[in-house]
């Protein structure tokens, strides 16, 4: 018998049994421990993000107005990190140790990052990359993405173009196209037309060595996917009309928008003070934005054209008279006798002159407050009604129709609608038959409780030119050089008021000619070019009042109707006027002819009056 026999067959089951267990050990991190593999893989592949080029973006004319500069991400696999040398690798970046240690701690706490690559360094420079791209290879675990930063060549518009940031967590999570570190529109033309110009991202596979370099694409790019480009969107704007509206707000507060009123085509939309949308790019953005949100006197990141509402003054009377005449109430030869105010009980309202006995036109011309309050009367106590509220009800329903106290639905963000108050907030106000037409008469000229925003003014003479009907204003008009694509097809439609009878729009158009010609308005006059206009001055309780124009021209077929607001300027013939007129001749005739308005208009500094801005 031998002795060894059974310690021969202990020995080959231990062998057996070790053999066994790498064998497990293998089956589990190659086929069930996913960990493993994607260590596996990343050590043996890279796989980059292709990002799409966004869209350009153009003016009306073709004129570039943002552009895409190169730019690179730097990336970390955290797991990959070994015989770093850090202090190189810092001095290259230009940060110290305890900003690489801060970001190495955020990049391995986030979930599965030490295996998934991650941002370490956003958006370093061209010249950065280059010293960092000649040394890569020395440090294990970092490779570069490259991305692009946009550009604004003109540094106009900056409300208006928007800005890019980087995806909140509740747009990765919700939405699986964006990824953490991707950028999106936050604003403007950026935001409303994000689908249309971020593209399809792609994806490619490159192998690399044990050194991290570059080995080449995985079986000659056979699994690659191509991104596709973002589209190019063509604006409505006239860069030239917009830069030139900038430099006459200079120095002042408020809001210029003009609109092509055959089309609804935003040509210009100034918001004053504004800013370069440069500063809001790349790594900088975030400190640029905090110092501009910071600014409280000038408030530049606010846009007023669009967010800021302001009563409409004297402007209002415009559709006050269209009102009238379709309630049957006020026709051309409608007098009303003006001592310098409108009295009713213990509310007086008064006016700048004593014009004496006036009709419709007339008191276009002048801006006659008695005579408009005597109309808001005779609309609310219409006979036709059984009481006042169901008179303001119908009132309240002809201003909607202008878009008065709504949103327009333009393609903007941040539209909001204004004001136009309600029977409920009057009868809880003054209490339930506690108000009639006299409580309420300083809504008669544009006062009061309501609110309007400067695109809102601004389509409202839009309507006028057209005589009872508008298009939605836009501000983009072709996609990759179409205009019949689905995105744009709303705004071909008209849209009209309650007040369908072109011949009531007539009289109105007459009695603006007269505002510029020989009325408060003559002082903007543009020799050889007849167009229609109203001043306004809106009442401002917290200081200066807030100069108020409306115009369109030329009277006769009208390209450009536009609203001017500037806050606390006085009478709407001081500021808004000349501006205003500055702006038709420049889009119409590409020159000026008034050198010394011009130069009174650019200088002028109105910074130092008191600010209020109104929000709804």
């Amino acid at each position: 018998m031998n002795p060894f026999g059974d310690r021969k067959y202990i020995i080959i089951g231990i062998f057996i049994l070790v053999g066994l267990l790498f064998l497990i050990r293998l089956f589990y991190i190659q086929v069930i421990d996913d960990s493993y593999k994607l260590d596996a893989k990343n050590q043996a592949f890279r796989y980059v993000t292709e990002y799409p080029v966004r869209g350009y973006i153009y003016d009306r004319n073709g004129r570039m107005l943002v552009y895409n500069d190169a730019a690179y991400d730097l990336m970390v696999l955290p797991k990959q990190v070994k015989d770093l040398d850090t202090n190189s690798f810092c001095n290259i970046l230009g940060i110290d140790i305890n900003t690489f240690k801060r970001k190495m701690r955020k990049a391995i706490e986030k979930p599965n990052s030490p295996r998934k690559p991650s941002i370490f360094e956003k958006q370093i420079s061209a010249q950065t990359y280059a010293a960092l791209q000649e040394r890569l290879f020395k440090f294990h675990g970092f490779f570069v993405q490259s991305r692009t930063l946009r550009k604004y060549p003109d540094k106009i518009a900056a409300h208006l173009l928007g800005y890019i940031g980087e995806a909140d967590k509740s747009t990765t999570e919700t939405d699986p196209y964006y990824k953490e570190g991707d950028y999106i529109g936050i604003s403007g033309i950026e935001k409303s037309y994000e689908k249309q110009l971020r593209g399809i991202k792609g994806m490619r596979i490159v192998m690399v060595d044990v050194h991290n370099r570059e080995k080449g694409s995985f079986q000659n790019g056979l699994y690659d996917t191509l991104s596709i480009p973002g589209k190019n969107l063509t604006s409505t704007l006239d860069a030239k009309l917009q830069l030139y509206g900038e430099r006459l707000m200079q120095n002042k507060i408020g809001s210029i928008v003009a609109i092509e009123p055959s089309s609804g085509e935003i040509l210009a939309l100034i918001t004053s003070p504004s800013y370069d949308p440069n500063l809001l790019v790349g790594r900088v953005r975030s400190k640029n934005y905090a110092k501009l949100a910071l600014d409280s006197i000038r408030v530049p990141l606010f846009n007023r054209a669009l967010m800021a509402s302001y009563p409409p003054g004297s402007t209002f009377k415009l559709v006050m008279t269209l009102i009238g005449q379709d309630e049957k109430v006020l026709f051309p030869q409608t007098h009303y006798y003006c001592d310098g105010g409108y009295h009713q009980g213990k509310q007086t309202v008064k006016c700048d002159a004593h014009h004496g006995s006036l009709d419709l036109m007339h008191a276009i011309q002048f801006s006659c407050n008695t005579y408009f309050c005597n109309l808001f009367k005779s609309v609310i106590d219409n006979k036709q009604y059984d009481n006042t509220i169901e008179g303001f009800e119908e009132w309240r329903k002809y201003v909607l129709s202008f878009n008065i106290g709504k949103r327009l639905n333009t393609d903007l963000t941040n539209e909001l609608r204004g004001s136009l108050p309600t029977v409920n907030y009057y009868n809880k106000y003054h209490g339930v038959g506690g108000w009639k037409s006299s409580t309420i008469i300083s809504l008669a000229i544009g006062q009061g409780e309501m609110g309007i925003t400067p695109l809102q003014n601004a389509n409202v003479v839009a309507t006028i030119a057209n005589k009872g009907f508008y298009y939605t204003p836009h501000i983009i008009k072709a996609i990759n050089n179409k205009t019949d694509v689905e995105e744009l097809k709303r705004f071909k439609t008209k849209n009209y008021t309650l007040v369908t009878d072109t011949s009531f729009y007539n009289i109105v158009i007459q009695g603006m000619n007269e505002v510029v010609k020989a009325g408060t308005a003559a002082g903007s006059q543009i020799k050889g070019i007849d167009y229609c206009a109203k001043t306004g001055t809106a009442q401002n309780p917290h200081g200066k009042d807030h100069s108020v124009f409306v115009a369109f021209a030329p009277r006769e077929n009208p390209k450009i109707a536009i609203a001017v607001l500037v806050e606390n300027a006085g009478w709407g013939a001081a500021w808004a006027a000349p501006i205003a007129s500055l702006m038709i001749e420049k889009y119409l005739r590409d020159s000026i002819s008034r050198p010394e308005i011009e130069k009174k208009m650019l200088e002028g500094n109105l910074l130092n009056q008191k600010v209020e801005i109104k929000k709804h």
